[in-house]
């Protein structure tokens, strides 16, 4: 069975042309977390301590009461192709670019930092947007 994956390697995921605040905001967290509110929480509380797919499959599967460590849910899962964190609602909505390390784990870069602007324009990297909101 053929595995996709989620995964950049030294990659910046900038926020979307079209987000609409000027300044990185944490999602609102709830009883019910969005999957914006997850995914800012597996990213924040850890730096670069998971990849992509890893924050991926854990939302799916908190979201689903499925044990996070379930192997077997979790190549079920990539067996067909997941939307990649270019399309969370992190750097689409909130203001959060993503970062990816050479190894693929990911931390988050408030898009009104020193950090992002010295990410954003750092040639040895790989670039790439949040998928916008609306069509244009």
């Amino acid at each position: 069975m053929a595995s996709h994956t989620t995964n950049y390697v030294s990659t910046f995921i900038e926020v979307s042309e079209d987000c609409p605040t000027d300044h990185a905001e944490e999602p609102p967290s709830g009883e019910n977390p969005t999957i914006a509110a997850l995914h800012y929480r597996l990213i924040a509380e850890e730096p670069y301590a998971r990849t992509s797919d890893d924050v991926i499959f854990a939302t799916h599967a908190l979201r689903n009461g499925i044990d996070p460590d379930d192997v077997g849910a979790r190549e079920a899962f990539f067996a067909k192709g997941q939307p990649c964190l270019r399309s969370s609602p992190l750097g689409k909505r909130y203001g959060w670019g993503i970062a990816h390390d050479a190894d693929g784990r990911v931390a988050l870069v408030p898009r009104d930092s020193e950090e992002y602007a010295l990410l954003a324009a750092d040639p040895a990297i790989a670039h790439t947007r949040a998928m916008r909101s609306r069509r244009t």
